[in-house]
């Protein structure tokens, strides 16, 4: 099957947009690249240091004589996500030494759970989590003491963040090594119908924690398509795992194999040897379209319409959110997964899950099978699914078709012709919309303004019985530079309850919402955000604002000349500066780029020194 040309025309143009940039970054990949280990070029008391505590592989390390593998790893045991890492850096070592090879753990990353922080201060620097990651993934290989990198990570800002540090040492090849999901708990119709009960009065706290408990119940990650899932969907179809590892169960024979396998083929794909794939070739301009195309496709995460742009540039190249609408609008909705239908991810694997995926849309010319996959195949070989033969580790084709049609469908019939995410733009600016989750008669809202300067006060008019009729729900001062842009996904009951007793309601925020974006309209990520003198600043209350997903629209029905001598009200943000650590978070908020940028604090000496690349690069 040929090329899409959507496809093909993104691609190429994300390819010229991104040369000189892209030409940089592989030079210096490049040069960094050893032919032996760096390690021999380190001074005696450099390697010394290096392999002091590496007991049985010191000779090794000595010598040189086989390839060491650095583990970077997310691992904690508050995270359900990551607990079950606790013990792979013994299965890699042991795994790496059978190998003929060493493994070491590099340094570890912090780890934290918007699940915990939703709501509370500490969400507040959930999204500047990803790029202390980064930074510390980056200390963590400055030792040059590596031939290959594992990133044992899982979650919303941890993948990211692990990837983006890691391709600084893009001439190192690097595999990502999951966790994979909990068993299925309560589902997830029944935890949404307690959590808007409760948020009517009609349920107790007892009540909603039983159920909040039942859904997450044990290690592994949670169950429901957010944005950890979503990372593990964009590992698999970039090729940045062993094939089919994404939804294998923890603590299973079949995980370790997983883990095992990973190791071995670190040592396989290295400079020392003869299948040398480096980072910075696995991730180009194929695997980032793919990564857009992957998301729309499985209704995917909002918050990747951030973390794509950061990754993107992480490996010299440029994207927006033109690309990702355009994208989706040429990709057909395959899969219907929490909170884009009942069905969890576990589900979702049994019915055939991501080979199906891949594989239908590797044959509609939606995906570049061509890309260098870490597993030594390409993107087909993705598709395949692991199994156990006994002892014995192999892949096998994925099912002919969907085994449940109600969570995974083919191109032929899919769940919608488009994908899940659109762009929108307008006098307020642009923003991203999750559509996939919201009902057709949903998807477009003409009402009058309410503002709010936060998720608590809207909550406040709820509960005082304020918020009558239909309106669009203004949650201003809520972008990265106001206040780090936390998720505001503590108001998905409250709106939910809203609309099921007949009131048409939306969001419009700078904020993010959430992984788990659900039926209730919101325009999202808005750029430029008010406290960067956006459009929403302008808004008064009872302004007439329409929005429309499926034409990519949003506007505030204001004459236009009112409109643009209006001055911008001042966007209260000190509160949110200090308390729970925010304090130490002062520059990275001054700093910080557009969200359609990425929300990125890491490239914005550099690219003040390339105007050209930069100028290309602004958006909204």
């Amino acid at each position: 099957m040929s090329l899409h040309p959507t496809v093909e025309r993104v691609t190429n143009r994300i390819a010229e947009r991104s040369k000189r940039l892209r030409g940089d970054y592989l030079a210096r990949m490049d040069a960094a690249s050893k032919h032996g280990p760096a390690r021999r070029e380190l001074s005696c008391g450099n390697i010394a240091h290096g392999f002091a505590a590496s007991g049985t592989d010191k000779h090794m390390l000595r010598t040189g004589s086989g390839g060491n593998i650095g583990i970077v790893t997310a691992y904690n045991d508050m995270l359900s996500a990551h607990q079950p890492m606790e013990h792979y850096p013994s299965l890699i070592r042991m795994a790496a030494r059978n190998a003929g090879g060493s493994a070491q753990v590099a340094g570890g990353v912090p780890a934290m759970c918007d699940g915990v922080t939703q709501g509370r201060a500490g969400m507040e620097l959930s999204l500047f989590s990803r790029d202390v990651i980064a930074m510390s993934t980056a200390i963590s290989l400055s030792h040059e003491m590596f031939d290959a990198v594992l990133c044992l990570g899982v979650c919303d800002k941890i993948v990211p963040g692990l990837l983006i540090g890691a391709l600084s040492f893009g001439h190192l090849p690097v595999i990502f090594v999951p966790a994979g999901p909990m068993p299925s708990g309560l589902p997830n119709k029944q935890k949404a119908e307690v959590r808007q009960r409760h948020a009517l009065g009609q349920a107790s706290r007892d009540d909603l924690l039983d159920a909040e408990a039942a859904s997450y119940h044990s290690p592994g990650t949670c169950t429901f398509y957010g944005t950890a899932n979503s990372n593990q969907m964009l590992m698999e179809v970039m090729g940045l795992h062993m094939q089919g590892s994404a939804f294998i169960p923890p603590g299973t024979p079949l995980r370790d194999a997983l883990t095992v396998a990973a190791a071995e083929q670190a040592l396989r794909i290295t400079a020392l040897g003869s299948d040398y794939r480096p980072l910075a070739r696995t991730i180009d301009e194929k695997a980032i379209v793919n990564a857009m195309v992957g998301l729309a496709a499985t209704g995917g995460s909002t918050n990747h319409a951030l973390h794509l742009v950061a990754m993107a540039r992480a490996a010299g190249l440029l994207i927006d959110w033109d690309d990702l609408d355009e994208l989706s609008r040429a990709t057909p909705l395959l899969a219907r997964v929490y909170p884009n239908g009942p069905a969890d991810v576990n589900h979702f694997h049994a019915a055939g899950g991501l080979g199906v995926v891949i594989r239908e849309l590797i044959d509609a010319g939606l995906l570049h099978p061509d890309i260098a996959c870490v597993h030594g195949g390409d993107l087909h070989q993705q598709a395949m699914q692991p199994e156990l033969d006994g002892m014995s580790l192999r892949w096998s084709e994925p099912p002919l078709q969907s085994l449940d049609t109600d969570v995974v469908r083919g191109v032929a019939a899919p769940f919608d012709s488009e994908g899940g995410l659109h762009r929108l733009a307008g006098n307020l600016g642009r923003a991203v919309v999750k559509i996939s989750a919201v009902a057709t008669e949903f998807r477009s809202i003409e009402a009058p303004a309410r503002i709010f300067e936060s998720q608590d006060a809207l909550l406040d008019a709820f509960k005082s019985d304020k918020l009558h009729g239909d309106f669009v729900a203004v949650v201003r001062g809520q972008g990265p530079r106001a206040n780090g842009m936390p998720e505001l996904h503590k108001l998905t009951p409250t709106l939910a309850a809203l609309q099921d007793r007949g009131q048409r309601v939306a969001l419009l925020t700078d904020g993010r919402m959430s992984g788990a974006s659900g039926k209730v309209l919101a325009a999202i990520h808005v750029t430029p955000e008010a406290a960067a003198a956006g459009a929403l600043a302008k808004l008064c209350e009872g302004d007439l604002i329409r929005i429309d997903a499926e034409a990519g629209t949003m506007d505030a029905l204001v004459d236009a000349g009112e409109w643009n001598s209006r001055p911008h009200a001042p966007i209260a943000v000190a509160a949110n500066h200090v308390g729970h650590g925010r304090e130490l978070f002062g520059m990275l908020r001054r700093q910080v780029s557009p969200a359609e940028q990425g929300a990125c604090t890491l490239f914005v000496e550099e690219d003040s020194l390339d105007e050209g690349t930069a100028e290309e690069s602004v958006r909204g």
